[in-house]
Formats: structure tokens, sequence, C-alpha cells
């Protein structure tokens, strides 16, 4: 009986051990036939942080063996070095990339044509555009902007037709972007043989790009993206950071914070506060203007503007160095970016933000200077005259020195025809010479002894 037991237990063990390991066969055969792929999206513009967020999915994505990176587009352009560095990394990524303008109504103008057209698979959602890729710079003027010059252009446009053609893409079609400014809209694209697909959502995408064949630098590789697990890549703390700092509308702002601390802070020191925002956002101002093109002359314009502007507030001018120290920054921040894929609109944009920066600074300086001419005109508080007809009251007899008490504060004092004076008596200061108040008794208000006990 006791032996039939344990052999219905050992069934029942045994049956168990059975069925969980079939349960774990199961679940790593359907964990493995679920395909992964990574998504990132490209917002606004395109700065370093932008180039540090796809850098980093590109190699996640090879690490962990996604079947393909799809990077999401909605972009009206961005800056230069930022641009290449990511088509860089696209075209040498043993993934396939994936470029998809999405979502519906979004563009992937300028420098997003340049992202998108190096994808190994490139598509649009219905409703969207691509193109308007004629570099560009700024004129203060009412117009705003206008046409870089021949040099870049003919760079630029030479450079969209090599990475079209070496996607398999018209590289006629891919120089108008830059030379023409032409823009295509999704039908209009993919019938000039510009990009692959045209789908509505993400799954759609997925599963019309499965079992299709994608050449990589390591050989060619079939795409399995039919029922794809989905993992959208964001960006992290310091990729945010550096997509903030790298957009020059943000660095000059700090750079104008950073000035007026500093001259804040040494107008009037004691506090450290402004003067400890002033370096912080001078510091991160500096690391901006590395992250994107800048003229050098006009770099020189705004360190002269910022000169004459501390020049001013340590030797008053009536205004004459503050004025051209405002006006000087004013058109270096203007000549200071030379971004030619940013898109028009940002260039307006970033037209109005130097104004609208030189109107701040002018009224800091308005401020400045109505503060130092009230200080001019207000009548001396400290001096030899300081206390001159005040009185004061002896708290230690002078013979022919001693202290008083006056507005709260005990100075030292000797009397005016070498005196004595007792203590308690109430006193006129007729000059100080130093730290010593010359003091003399004023007879009409005495305080006898008498009159204190009382």
């Amino acid at each position: 009986m006791i032996e039939s037991c344990q052999k219905k237990k050992t069934l029942i063990i045994w049956i168990v051990v059975i069925t969980i390991f079939s349960s774990l066969i199961v679940l790593a055969k359907d964990f493995e036939s679920d395909p992964v792929v990574y998504t990132v999206k490209v917002e606004g513009m395109v700065t370093a942080g932008t180039t540090n967020h796809i850098k980093r999915a590109i190699d996640m994505a090879e690490n962990d063996g996604a079947e393909a990176l799809v990077i999401l587009l909605n972009t009206p352009g961005g800056l230069v070095n930022a641009t290449l560095d990511i088509i860089g990394d696209m075209i040498s990524a043993d993934v396939p990339v994936v470029t998809y303008v999405y979502p519906q109504g979004g563009i992937a103008a300028s420098a997003g044509t340049f992202i998108m057209l190096g994808g190994h698979k490139a598509a649009m959602a219905p409703g969207t555009t691509i193109g308007a890729a004629m570099p560009v710079m700024i004129r203060p003027d009412e117009e705003g902007s206008t046409a870089a010059d021949d040099k870049t252009v003919l760079f630029l446009a030479g450079h969209m037709k090599s990475i079209a053609e070496a996607r398999g893409r018209p590289g006629d079609i891919a120089e108008k972007f830059v030379t023409e400014n032409l823009t295509l809209s999704g039908q209009d694209a993919l019938e000039k043989g510009v990009i692959d697909k045209i789908e509505s959502n993400l799954a759609n995408l997925l599963d019309s790009l499965h079992q299709e064949k994608i050449d990589l630098e390591s050989g060619i590789v079939t795409l399995n993206t039919q029922n794809a697990v989905i993992y959208e890549l964001d960006k992290t703390t310091q990729e945010k950071m550096t997509h903030l700092i790298s957009n020059p509308q943000i660095t000059f702002i700090l750079l104008l914070v950073g000035v007026y601390g500093l001259i804040i802070g040494f107008s009037s020191p004691g506090t450290f506060v402004p003067e400890v925002v002033g370096v912080i956002s001078l510091i991160l101002a500096l690391y901006g203007l590395g992250l994107f093109e800048i003229n050098i002359l006009a770099l020189l314009l705004m360190l002269l503007g910022v000169g004459l502007l501390i020049a001013e507030a340590l030797t008053p001018t009536l205004g004459v160095l503050g004025i051209g120290g405002v006006v000087s920054i004013v058109f270096g921040i203007l000549y200071l970016p030379v971004e030619p894929l940013v898109s028009e609109r940002w260039l307006s944009q970033f037209r109005f933000m130097a104004f609208g920066i030189g109107v701040i600074a002018s009224t800091l300086l308005v401020i400045m200077l109505a503060g130092i001419y009230r200080l001019k005109k207000a009548p001396v508080v400290h001096g030899r005259n300081e206390f001159t007809a005040e009185q004061g009251t002896v708290v230690e007899t002078i013979d022919p020195e001693g202290f008083i008490m006056v507005r709260g504060e005990l100075w030292k004092a000797k009397s005016e025809n070498e005196e004595s004076i007792e203590q308690g008596s109430i006193v006129q200061i007729v000059d100080r010479n130093n730290m010593v108040c010359v003091v003399r008794i004023d007879k009409t208000r005495t305080l006898h002894k008498e009159d204190e006990k009382i």
C-alpha cells in the first residue's frame, strides 16, 4: 500500500515537472517569435541632442538584436553638423533603419529631408510633406532670410544626391530639394521613387515591410517585422539638456542672463546669487555655442558688446558705451548662427528674438543709468558732514575723548574745546575727523544724573 502511494506521488511530480518545462518551452518559442522594433522621434529642431539620441538608439538596436530601428520624422529642419552626424551613423548602422514621416500632417523639411533619404527604407504617412531643403541665411532687414551662397548650395545638393543614390533613390530629384526648394507630397514622392511606402500608421508599415531585403554593410538581411513588439526610446535627461542648450535661441538667452548676472554681481557684491547664476549661464552658453556653426566676426561683435556693457557699469558714461554695447550684441546675435538647414520660419523667430534681446538689454541699461543718475543727485550720506547738527548722548565721559551714542551707534568723540563732558550729557556734533566726532555740549538739553535716576 505504501509503495503504491509513493509511486503515485512520483508520477504526479514527474507530470508537474514535464508540464512546467513544456510551458517554458512554449513561452520561449512565443518570445522568440515576436520580433522587436525600436523607434525614436525626431520632433522640432534637429540638434546635437537629436544626434546623441539617434546614435544611442542605433547602438541599442544593434546590441539587442532588434529587427529594425524606425525614425519617426516631424521636423522643419535643424543644425548642419548634427544632421550630417546622424546620416553618418545611419549609413554605418548594422541594423536596418527605416525613416517614416509621421504623423499625418507632419513634415520632414530641410534637414529632415536629408535624414529621411538616409534610411534603408523610407515611408510617409498620408498628408505629409518632404523637401524645401534649400540652404538659407538670416538677414536683419524685413525680408528675414535669403538663399545661402552658391558654394553651400552646391555642396549640400551634391551630398543630398550622394545619400539618395547610395540608397537606390533618384539623385536628380534629391538635388532639386536643395537647388530648387522642391517639395513633394507622399503620393508624389512614391511615384518618383523617393520613398518606398505610404502607410497610415506604424503597425501597417511594419507589416508591409515584412520579408523585404535590406543591404547592410555586414550583408543582406530579411526584415521580420510582422506583428513586431514596438519599443519607443525616449531621450535621456542628458540628451534633453543637450537638445535644449544646442538650440541657438536658448544659447543666446543664457548668454544674456550670464552677462547681466555678472554685471549686477560686480555692481552690488555680497549676495553671490547674481554671480553664481551668471557664471553657470555663461558656461552653458559657451557649451551651446560649440554645438552649432557660428560666424567668428559676429562672435567678436558680441564680445565687444559685452565689454562695452561692463565698462558702462563700472565707469558710467551716461549711456554712450551702454548703447554701443546693446547695438553690438544685437547685430552679433543676428549674424552669429550660420545654419543653412534651419527653416525660414525658425530664422524669422530667431530674428525677432534677437531684437527682443536688444529691447530687454536696453531696458535694463536705462534702469541702470537711471539708478546711477539718482545716486549722483542724492545728498551725501556718509562722509565728514554725515552727523553735522546731529545730537548724541555721552555714554562715557569725554575728557577730552570718550564715547557717544548717535543714531543707535557708538562713536568715539572728543570735545571741541577740550573740556570735560559728563556721562549722560546731550552733545551736538559739529564736525567729524575720520572716525572721531567733534562735539560740544548742548546746554539747553543737558541731562543731569539726577534726571536720569528719576
